[in-house]
């Protein structure tokens, strides 16, 4: 594992490029939202029912499309199928064309990159780098938001509507930030070319070799991958029972978050604490339950605030929601990722637990609806009892991971066991080629040093 403190420098290129492209796909698929004070559904003629069928059918695209999305992706690779999709719903947007269209070219983009980040990252550093990418899609959505502010005051240029340059100048920015990643995200760290660049190389050989190593060193299964995920992997995905403990914790915990669209600063700090915990101190069970037991406490505020008139402490309540209510998320996901065996458990699994998440997005729709406004007391009280329910399924699932180990069994973030300790016997005696200088742990840096003679 030391070896791991050169490579992180350049792992932060292929990080780079996935935070950039997640910011530029919340920028094109929030686009949706600004159109509307735009006068978008007057101009196209349709009614606010027709708008909410149409968003649901969007999360009906992601849903039916993602695990064979992740199935695409898992055989040719990110570089190739992650370009290709930033490509597609760019042009769709531009050619206004339904959103379940576009849902269907999404699909797979958020599992596709989180299933690419565990593929180059060993278990210890996954948390961090899966809070970074899920702010690259904060950050987009308030990103968008301001830009959309300027950009729908370009209405009557050219003689045509704010949101219509809205989706045009968006969409240009999506392909374009579709080219960079063809330029340079490698499809993995066995073939580290880019798509448009395949001759090209990103990292040195003796990059190559530390990064493969300290890869394999960390977990074995990553270098088992297959050409395809069969028949099996979608049997052990399926019918991995702490699997779907992950999946209904996603499922209670983001369709309860539709109050928090805002507040992204104080977020911030916060989650990267938690994230740091969970790396650093390898607390996953408990940075998730400690966050969703938060966003519990956030909705009581919230729903006791409803009967008080003092708006200083309600607002202390959206405050307190906005900063828990998101990031236990990407902390499941990390959580879950370790639960996986193999590359194709993996791919499926983080398909199927952003298909959770959409789901979670269409009932948690439903939540907030007009005759329980403006207090919204049913809603509240409806969201607390799902993010009991979550915090519980955390529980449950930290609880079996202590049963684990203390009967000498394997817990997956632990030691590794049976078959993957073999492997990791056969891989660490093994030495680079004499041709090749073998890198060691110099003053706190990697550095090469010359094979000797045995």
């Amino acid at each position: 594992m030391e070896m791991g403190v050169r490579m992180d420098r350049h792992q932060s290129k292929v990080g780079h490029l996935k935070r950039r492209d997640v910011r530029s796909e919340k920028l094109d698929r929030g686009n949706i939202a600004n159109a509307i004070t735009d006068d978008f559904m007057e101009d196209v003629g349709i009614t606010q029912n027709q708008f909410n069928v149409g968003q649901q059918m969007l999360s009906l695209g992601i849903v039916l499309f993602e695990i064979p999305s992740n199935m695409v992706l898992y055989r040719v690779g990110p570089g190739k199928w992650l370009t290709l999709q930033l490509f597609l719903f760019g042009l769709l947007w531009v050619f206004l064309a339904t959103r379940l269209i576009l849902g269907i070219t999404e699909s797979g983009f958020i599992p596709g990159g989180l299933w690419t980040l565990s593929t180059w990252y060993t278990r210890k550093e996954t948390a961090k780098r899966v809070m970074i990418f899920y702010f690259g899609n904060q950050f987009g959505q308030a990103s968008a938001k301001l830009l959309a502010y300027g950009i729908l005051h370009m209405r009557g240029v050219g003689g045509r509507s704010g949101w219509f340059w809205l989706f045009v100048l968006m969409a240009t920015f999506t392909i374009l930030c579709g080219g960079i990643l063809g330029l340079f995200l490698p499809d993995s760290f066995k073939k580290p070319h880019g798509t448009f660049l395949p001759n090209v190389d990103i990292f040195t050989e003796r990059e190559i070799y530390i990064l493969n190593k300290r890869v394999k060193l960390d977990d074995p299964a990553k270098d088992r991958k297959k050409k395809r995920i069969g028949l099996s992997a979608f049997k052990k995905a399926f019918s991995n029972w702490r699997m779907w403990i992950h999946l209904l914790i996603t499922l209670c915990n983001n369709g309860s978050n539709a109050l928090a669209s805002i507040g992204l600063f104080i977020q911030i700090p916060v989650s990267f604490t938690f994230s740091y915990i969970s790396d650093h101190f390898n607390r996953r069970g408990e940075t998730v339950i400690a966050g969703l037991s938060m966003t519990v406490l956030a909705y009581i505020f919230n729903r006791i605030f409803t009967e008080i008139s003092n708006r200083g402490l309600r607002y202390f309540g959206v405050v307190w929601t906005q900063t828990f209510g998101t990031f236990s998320h990407p902390l499941n996901i990390t959580w879950m990722s370790l639960t996986c065996t193999d590359s194709e458990e993996r791919a499926l699994a983080m398909a199927m637990v952003i298909m959770r998440a959409s789901c979670a997005g269409i009932y948690g729709a439903q939540l907030y609806r007009s005759d329980d406004e403006p207090r919204y007391r049913r809603a509240f009280s409806v969201c607390i009892a799902v993010l009991r329910l979550g915090t519980l399924l955390a529980a449950v699932r930290k609880v079996d991971e202590i049963l684990i180990r203390r009967s000498g069994g394997n817990a997956e973030e632990e030691d590794l066991g049976g078959a993957e300790r073999e492997v990791y016997d056969e891989l660490k005696p093994t030495e680079p080629s004499s041709a090749l200088p073998r890198p060691t742990l110099v003053d706190g840096n990697v550095k090469p040093i010359a094979a000797q003679e045995t």
